[in-house]
């Protein structure tokens, strides 16, 4: 299984947004989505900040909002 992150808050229509849109996208693929809640990191706050959310795999970040759904296609056919 491959992991993705998803760097959010609680409460971020956003974040939810863009979650509820890649979820199908990721159906039936070796991939997991971790939601990281940014806040009381203080380096996730410092990256991130109000950028939120963003969808990364590793160090290379792939979509804020809304979904680069192409971009994230493309990455999660590399596998």
């Amino acid at each position: 299984m491959r992991r993705l992150t998803l760097y959010s808050r609680p409460g971020c229509h956003l974040c939810e947004a863009l979650e509820a849109e890649l979820r199908p996208l990721l159906e039936g693929r070796p991939f997991v989505v971790d939601v990281v809640d940014i806040d009381g990191d203080p380096g996730l706050e410092r990256r991130y900040g109000v950028r939120i959310p963003v969808l990364a795999d590793g160090d290379v970040e792939l979509s804020g909002y809304p979904l680069d759904r192409e971009r994230v296609e493309q990455h999660i056919e590399r596998g």
